[in-house]
């Protein structure tokens, strides 16, 4: 798997600028990524900032010695490269496995290209067929989420802590709900609206109409999906 990972960061390394800001993501094929990214700016061949879009690519870039920026001094980002839990046909994604799908989505939006990097695993025909979807959800309205949730006939997962007792608690101190659909999604832009609107839903794990191109790694190299 970690030579499919590989392929996979390596066919997004073409597409750095040679000057400019970034977003950076999560995950382990992202990790991967910034080791290589982190070459290029040492060597000289890339002048580049990022902006993380969790603690892990910022631990990331401060352990392969990457400029970091931020929104406010960069609100438009050349690109970002993150990884996905599902992708559909259509390159819309489940993300927020590692529970950073908020701020993962604030810094894809900010981006003039969003680039996925995963393995095949990751491919989907619908999303929500392997992957529950998550939610980040502010603590004092838990109880009516869930309640409002489970009316829609999905089932609410808290997400709990490894390690510790209670919830996970976000960078942004909220909680993540798992939600466990019936089915796949038919139509996953109306659910992420759905879901949106419920108060005290901060984000949803569902990325609709953003992704540009994903690379998958293969055992052989690499293939590039297109909108």
């Amino acid at each position: 798997m970690s030579n499919i990972k590989l392929n996979a960061a390596k066919s997004a390394i073409g597409l750095i600028p040679e000057k400019g800001p970034i977003g950076l993501g999560s995950g382990s094929t992202v990790a991967i990524f910034a080791k290589e990214l982190g070459r290029r700016v040492e060597s000289g061949k890339a002048d580049v900032s990022v902006v993380p879009s969790s603690y892990q690519a910022y631990q990331l870039a401060i352990e392969f010695n990457i400029p970091l920026t931020n929104l406010d001094k960069n609100p438009e980002l050349l690109l970002t490269v993150d990884g996905a839990d599902e992708v559909d046909k259509y390159l819309n994604l489940t993300k927020g496995g590692g529970g950073a799908l908020f701020q993962e989505k604030v810094v894809a939006s900010a981006s003039k290209k969003l680039v996925i990097i995963v393995d095949e695993s990751k491919l989907v025909e619908k999303l929500a067929s392997r992957f529950l979807i998550p939610i980040e959800v502010l603590p004092f309205s838990l109880g009516v989420v869930k309640r409002t949730i489970t009316k829609m006939g999905i089932e609410p997962i808290v997400r709990e802590a490894q390690k510790k007792m209670g919830p996970i608690v976000t960078d942004n101190g909220n909680f993540i709900l798992d939600l466990k659909f019936a089915k796949p999604i038919d139509n996953p832009a109306q659910v992420a609206i759905d879901l949106k609107m419920i108060p005290g839903v901060v984000e949803t794990g569902l990325f609709i109409g953003m992704t540009d191109e994903v690379h998958v790694g293969t055992e052989e190299g690499a293939y590039i999906l297109k909108k």
